[in-house]
């Protein structure tokens, strides 16, 4: 998907005048799940055991170590590619 907006942006000349300033006042991405606030656990049983991930400054931590994105600590603890929001309850099944 990156090549292709690549090419068309070559082509075509990228983002425009407006949209490139309405990108810079929405301010940095916020990785899902850290409106909770720092402290704050997320709590899910996961093949019969009970696995808690704590929101921190910089990231998730779960059993000592710390990921950038709820979906790198939902993907550690499940073994397999996982988004961390839906993985703890935080968004709604499609």
């Amino acid at each position: 998907m990156l090549l292709a907006w690549r090419v068309q942006a070559e082509t075509f000349g990228g983002l425009d005048k407006e949209t490139r300033q309405a990108l810079s006042r929405s301010g940095p991405v916020q990785a899902e799940g850290r409106h909770l606030g720092i402290g704050a656990t997320l709590t899910r049983n996961w093949k019969g055991r009970k696995v808690t991930v704590v929101v921190e400054e910089d990231g998730f931590s779960w059993e000592g170590q710390l990921f950038p994105s709820l979906s790198a600590a939902a993907t550690a603890i499940a073994g397999s590619r996982w988004n961390g929001p839906r993985f703890f309850g935080l968004r709604q099944e499609p």
